[in-house]
């Protein structure tokens, strides 16, 4: 009997597929639930698992661009049947660690917007025991990344694959749940050693999930130089993120001929590139910020700021206040105050377009531009306007630390009515900041620089920052603007102004 494996379902606006790569050849012997090949469409890569035990016969090759249901393959399971036998022995002991109650998990809502997600990485192996509360996996979204964290504790039955992409509600996976589900492993000894050998030569053995392929990539490690850990020996992201680059792995510098005169051409020395899939958050950032300069009539306009009164102030007191409020003072908390201060003063700023109305905001929520190891990720201080400096730091430091831990929430990134950007860090000079839509305007804070500057007549050095602010001409007119950035720049050059609110 033929088992006829067809290209599946693998999201709702994907319509066709690539066949990636087979790992198995046409007339080889697979196993059930094993790796053979790969799918790759237009948002990530989905892995073809053998949907029974028997022989091969590949259908669409290497590179065939296929629709969803079109066939990929057969196996035609009588010619496996002796194969499979190490196999059905050690079944038993699978059915033992099932008797239990099963706990099934599913894809959780993680936001109203958010109707699908993809499936990063899985942190164990089919089979594996784990306790409750313990880290399973990594959800993406094309806003955040959500940890998959474990409801019961037993052996786990992984349904969904690394790099599906999965809708809410669909399954990820079931846990038995029984006391005594590891023991029924030891029961079959005998069937276990048998297995063993066919495990080991599994074609997934040395093949990483897709994660742990990029991640691999970005470190510059051969896949032959790791040790898979998961099921058949395949590559998982923790033995991705675990490996280290050796020093057997490092080019070896060939001898080199004598440089040719420089007016002679050269060719010597590698030309190479590299091709990696753009991750679902990366594509979102794209999209929005093509939008934003699509859809908005975007103006920028640019002042500079004495830093010198808020350096000597932050230098007097950031010990004391270090001291009281167990933070340290820096300068984002300084601008943030000021923002909401000029806010008030300007609310054309602070609200944005809705079809043919303005929406008008009472409040400041603002969104502080961080980068973390994803990408660019706004999570918002809330009611900013309420907040002391302390606050506003205290704030800015917890959101901080959750994107670069990739915790950040879509609560904590959605709602914003401002945004504060600061490219000096990196060292930026000066810079058009993109609007984050839909709100109308943006400020881009950059590096600070010793300047000669006239002051009363003579030339002084002062420590000088260039600031921007993007806005959106439909809403915010030009004086508007002009007035909004010049009461930054008088808050920020006499800080006094903050605390007397003037």
């Amino acid at each position: 009997m033929a088992v006829e494996m067809y290209v599946p379902a693998v999201g709702e606006s994907i319509a066709e597929v690539i066949v990636g790569e087979w790992l198995k050849s046409d007339g080889d012997l697979v196993e059930r639930d094993e790796v053979i090949g790969a799918l790759e469409s237009d948002k990530t890569t989905f892995e073809i698992v053998a949907e029974a035990a028997g022989k091969l016969h590949i259908k669409a090759e290497q590179g065939t661009t296929l629709k969803i249901g079109d066939m990929l393959c057969t196996i035609e399971e009588a010619a496996a049947a002796a194969t499979a036998s190490p196999v059905a022995a050690y079944a038993p002991a699978e059915t033992a660690a099932s008797n239990g109650e099963v706990k099934t998990m599913q894809v959780p809502a993680v936001g109203e917007s958010i109707a699908e997600v993809v499936l990063s990485a899985w942190n164990v192996a089919d089979g594996d025991k784990v306790e409750l509360d313990q880290i399973l996996g990594v959800l993406d979204s094309d806003k955040s990344s959500f940890e998959i964290v474990a409801e019961a504790s037993g052996i786990i039955s992984l349904v969904a694959k690394e790099g599906d992409t999965l809708a809410i509600g669909d399954t990820l996976c079931q846990i038995a749940q029984t006391s005594q589900a590891a023991a029924p492993q030891k029961t079959a000894p005998q069937a276990a050693t048998t297995q063993t050998p066919a495990a080991n030569h599994s074609s997934a053995e040395g093949h990483p999930s897709p994660a742990a392929s990029k991640i691999l990539a970005e470190k510059g490690i051969n896949t032959a130089e790791v040790k898979g850990t998961g099921v058949g020996g395949r590559i998982t992201k923790e033995d991705a993120l675990n490996a280290q680059k050796t020093a057997s792995t490092a080019p070896t510098a060939a001898p080199q001929p004598p440089s040719p005169p420089k007016s002679a051409p050269t060719t010597e020395g590698e030309r190479g590139t590299k091709r990696e899939k753009m991750t679902t958050l990366r594509k979102t950032i794209a999209k929005r910020l093509v939008a934003a300069k699509n859809q908005t009539a975007m103006l920028t306009t640019f002042n500079e700021v004495d830093m010198s009164a808020v350096m000597e102030l932050r230098k007097k007191y950031k010990d004391k206040f270090k001291e009281k409020h167990e933070i340290g003072l820096g300068f984002m908390s300084f601008f943030t105050k000021a923002v909401t201060m000029a806010l008030k003063e300007v609310p054309a700023i602070n609200a944005q377009i809705d079809g043919e109305e303005i929406i008008y905001h009472n409040y400041m929520d603002v969104g502080i531009a961080v980068s973390s190891p994803r990408g660019l990720v706004v999570p918002v201080v809330r009611n900013a306007q309420n907040l002391s400096l302390a606050g506003i730091e205290k704030e800015i430091v917890n959101l901080a630390i959750k994107a670069r831990d990739a915790k950040l929430t879509i609560e904590e990134m959605s709602g914003g009515t401002f945004t504060i950007t600061n490219g000096g860090i990196f060292g930026s000079m000066l810079s058009t900041p993109i609007l984050n839509a839909p709100q109308s305007a943006i400020l881009g804070m950059h590096n600070i620089v010793e300047r000669p500057v006239a002051i009363n007549g003579q030339v002084v050095i002062r420590p000088i920052m260039y600031v921007a602010l993007s806005y959106d001409h439909r809403i915010v007119d030009g004086k508007e603007s002009v007035t909004f950035l010049y009461r930054i720049k008088e808050l920020i050059e006499d800080p006094s102004r903050l605390l007397l609110e003037v």
